[in-house]
């Protein structure tokens, strides 16, 4: 999607843009910035904070000086409209990526419409904006209308005749996919309501290695997913995602706009991301899907090589043990090594044959070449055994009952980041949760800016490492990656707004989920609240065991992750204070439950990586044998995030009150609690459970502040 319907439409924009009244993009002077806020915020309905001020001043200064910036914005700060304005005030090109669908709906259809109108009158022009997301996000006009290869090497084929017919349930969807193709403007899966399985959308969507091309597809002028390119190639913003950010920094394969300024929102996220992008896998399914697709097109003598070494992987892998692979055992390098050449010579074959023109059969070549391409770059990449890689077995019932798989994965993505994201441009990276400890460094060196190129947090006379001028010393190819780091705070009085309750008094927590103090502790919390409880485990058997537990005991309505859509779960537990939302990860960061739904914040225990995580594992072995704390600077660090994240979904607005409890007493006892209190909101801090009982009891039967009124101790 690329305005909402309240916007002017590409063409009318464009026509703005090449009118009598447009003038070219200059930037505006930094001393204009103060207003062009008011202008904005007054367009949303929002009222102006001091953090939102200065970090608009700290972004329109890094992109002066050709510096980065990390910014530390508390929830409610208004970050958006704070790296917005300065961005479109500057006049270059700018790249907004976010991890969450949320934030980039809310940037496209609300806060860029609004910002560009209230800033038209002084910038004298309406800048355009669009999203842009990878290619397998939007529909494929070519197999909408031409049907989808097979993966039995029959060619093309109807795909509802194939999966059972329009009366089975992913017959019916792909029909009502090939209805909203002719209905859609934006192609974009995130566009259509109600969605579809993975299974139907993969009916008629398709990768950057299987598309046909713009050139050589009968759809081409047509392509939601080129059309989407050609609007982010004009517009001023481009909205995009971590994962299209990572492709592009770190593929050497430009899939981004040229562009002047990356802001990277929802900042605390890329790392994974980006580990995410430049992960491989090696399944026996994925090899067997090569050979199914390469069967009809490659020489046949080819393909049944592929075949035998496939099931040669598949036997081999039956029986191995799930863990870190130190070095390839020379069985699995030979087998690796069959599946590898025998790739290469499919490949070979099939590539005879691309380039004879369009026919039916050039979709199922360029499908079939997809999957044999990607079988054959992961093996190579097993087989070189780079030591910034990490290689490991991992067993999943995606792949069937006792099968395992090869996965490889970067020791880390610091040096990647460091090389493909911070050179000719300015980057401003921003979160709630960028400081851990108290201190930006850690988060800082895992996005590839070294403590070493810090610069102070603010700006003095000549203080510019290079020049003295403030001028151009943090970009360009050889250029040293300078920057700073701010923490704007947070509209919220935390302190006066909730408590932070260690429950001291429990056992440490072990492996077994069966912790009886807790779950007493926990019953007994949930009491006192009403109900209102966010319950973040580091577990799903945690969670489950809990679930189960609340239910047996309590009257209160216990949801839990899993049981229905993430996005149904939390609605039903906004709409109903006496309610209780158990879950895992994912329910540990992206919550919004503003107001007395959500009072009570409950974390089951610290959540470290699990000892046997290969790539934790490895990361934290590689710092030790650097002569670092791989403990803090990877399990500590890892757990803090997720603390810093699950406390921010207590108070999302001014008038919230609560507790945030942690069933771990180690955050108390141990030297390194410490740390992960730091990292979070500035919360009054107890250990007295009696006290915090009486203010969760408290807190419906009075208006005043949370905060207890006696003393510490």
């Amino acid at each position: 999607m690329t305005n909402d319907s309240e916007s002017h439409d590409l063409e009318s924009q464009r026509a703005t843009v090449l009118g009598d009244e447009a003038e070219e993009a200059v930037a505006v002077p930094r001393s204009r910035i103060p207003e062009l806020l008011h202008a904005a915020v007054e367009s949303v309905g929002g009222v102006e904070r001091p953090g939102q001020m200065r970090m608009a001043e700290a972004v329109a200064d890094a992109v002066d000086h050709a510096e980065h910036l990390l910014v530390q914005a508390g929830t409610g700060t208004g970050k958006s409209l704070a790296y917005l304005v300065p961005a479109l005030a500057h006049g270059d090109r700018v790249v907004v990526a976010t991890a969450t669908l949320a934030l980039q709906r809310q940037l496209v259809e609300r806060d860029l419409p609004r910002t560009v109108e209230a800033l038209h009158p002084v910038l004298r022009r309406r800048p355009l904006y669009a999203m842009l997301k990878g290619r397998s996000n939007y529909l494929c006009l070519h197999r909408a209308n031409e049907g989808t290869p097979s993966d039995e090497g029959e060619g093309l084929f109807d795909p509802v005749d194939a999966l059972g017919g329009p009366s089975g349930k992913l017959g019916q969807e792909v029909l009502r996919l090939r209805d909203w193709a002719d209905e859609t403007e934006t192609g974009d899966r995130d566009d259509m309501s109600p969605g579809v399985s993975d299974k139907a959308w993969a009916q008629l969507s398709v990768n950057s290695k299987e598309c046909l091309g713009a050139t050589r597809c009968a759809y081409g002028q047509e392509c939601f997913a080129e059309k989407a390119r050609e609007r982010a190639k004009l517009a001023d913003v481009v909205v995009t995602n971590h994962a299209m950010l990572a492709i592009d920094a770190i593929e050497g394969a430009p899939v981004l706009p040229e562009h002047g300024l990356l802001i990277v929102d929802e900042a605390h996220e890329l790392v994974n991301r980006v580990t995410g992008a430049a992960t491989a896998e090696l399944t026996v399914g994925a090899v067997n899907r090569a050979v199914k697709r390469a069967a009809r097109l490659a020489n046949e003598k080819a393909v049944d090589l592929l075949q035998a070494a496939a099931e040669n992987y598949h036997g081999l892998m039956e029986t191995a043990q799930p863990g870190r692979v130190e070095e390839l055992p020379e069985y699995l390098a030979y087998a690796v090594t069959a599946i590898r050449d025998a790739a290469r010579q499919v490949i070979s074959s099939l590539g005879e044959t691309r380039d004879k023109g369009l026919s039916d059969e050039d979709a199922v070549r360029k499908q079939a070449m997809a999957s044999v391409e990607t079988v054959h770059e992961t093996a190579e990449r097993l087989l070189e055994d780079s030591e910034y890689d990490v290689i490991w077995i991992e067993r999943s019932d995606r792949y069937g009952l006792g099968t395992a798989s090869l996965r490889v994965a970067p020791l880390s993505v610091s040096g990647l980041l460091r090389e493909g994201l911070y050179k000719e441009r300015s980057v401003v990276l921003t979160s709630a949760t960028l400081k851990l400890g108290g201190d930006f460094n850690g988060v800082a060196g895992s996005l590839g800016l070294p403590k070493e190129t810090r610069l102070a947090d603010e700006r003095t006379p000549g203080d510019n490492p290079e020049s003295g001028s403030g001028s151009g010393s943090g970009l360009g190819e050889e250029a040293v990656p300078y920057w700073r780091g701010i923490d704007v705070g947070s509209p919220f009085t935390y302190p006066k707004q909730g408590i932070l309750y260690v429950a001291k008094h429990l056992a440490d927590p072990g492996r077994d989920p069966e912790r009886p103090d807790m779950l007493d502790e926990l019953a007994e919390l949930i009491g006192a609240a009403g109900g209102r409880t966010l319950g973040l485990f580091s577990s799903m058997r945690g969670a489950q065991t809990a679930a189960e537990a609340m239910r047996e005991r309590l009257d209160h309505r216990i949801l839990l992750q899993g049981e229905d859509t993430l996005g149904e779960l939390i609605r039903e537990f906004a709409s109903d204070a006496t309610t209780c939302l158990f879950g895992t990860l994912s329910l540990w960061q992206g919550v919004d439950v503003p107001g007395s739904a959500c009072q009570l914040v409950v974390m089951d225990r610290i959540p470290f990586p699990r000892p046997d995580d290969p790539l934790m594992s490895a990361r934290q072995k590689d710092v030790e044998q650097h002569g670092g704390n791989g403990f803090m600077a990877v399990a500590a660090t890892h757990a803090a995030l997720l603390m810093a994240q699950g406390a921010g979904r207590l108070v999302r607005a001014a008038d919230d009150r609560g507790v945030v409890a942690v069933l771990d007493p180690r955050v108390e006892t141990k030297r390194y609690g410490g740390f992960f209190r730091s990292s979070m909101p500035d919360f009054w801090y107890t250990t007295d459970r009696n006290q915090v009982r009486r203010s969760l009891a408290a807190i419906d039967a009075s208006a005043s502040p949370v905060r207890p009124v006696v003393k510490r101790g």
